[in-house]
């Protein structure tokens, strides 16, 4: 009995002491792909995820970080997309009520990207698995992922409002992919 329950107490202190929840079943890549199939658009997941599989290995908290950090990425290109439209906007002799539409997806994104930049600094800031600092990092992860959300499905909301189809065809595509992997992300990061 002595043995079985020093068995238990390695085996939980072990586990407080990992870093995330982690799977060890299968290859990295089926652990990527198996845990794309949560998300609410699985083939962009494992597409944009897949690359990381050797360094997330079989770890949720590190599956989590990197879908973040490809978020922030997508959300920042898109971003400078947007900027470049808005110049365009601007010089074009847009409408003043197009023009700001996208001065508000431009700033919608800026902002998407500053919070999915802090939620993947928050992941590794976090304690160990059981820590209570653990549960406060999350809380701001979550928090701050789905603040960026709102702001992509904001943008494509003004876009949509007040923008022509021309600059809905250009604009849209991109903000939307954007939106995708943040939900996908948040997806992940509810796993964890």
């Amino acid at each position: 009995m002595a043995r079985v329950m020093a068995l238990v107490a390695f085996v939980l202190m072990a586990a407080s002491l990992s870093d995330g929840k982690m799977t060890t079943t299968g290859s990295p890549t089926e652990f990527v792909r198996s845990s794309c199939g949560a998300t609410r658009y699985p083939d962009l997941c494992f597409r944009s995820l897949a690359s990381y599989a050797p360094a997330v290995r079989h770890s949720e908290r590190q599956l989590a970080r990197a879908a973040l950090s490809v978020s922030a990425d997508r959300a920042r290109s898109a971003s400078a997309y947007v900027a470049r439209e808005a110049a365009a906007a601007s010089s074009a002799g847009r409408s003043s009520r197009e023009a700001g539409a996208v001065q508000d997806c431009l700033d919608n994104m800026a902002d998407s990207v500053d919070r999915l930049r802090e939620s993947a600094e928050e992941m590794g800031r976090m304690g160990r698995a059981g820590s209570a600092s653990l549960a406060w990092h999350m809380a701001n992860v979550r928090t701050w992922c789905s603040a960026a959300l709102t702001d992509e499905n904001t943008c494509l909301d003004s876009l949509t409002e007040h923008g022509s189809a021309a600059l809905r065809a250009a604009v849209r595509p991109k903000v939307l992919e954007v939106a995708q992997v943040t939900s996908n992300a948040l997806a992940l990061v509810n796993r964890v």
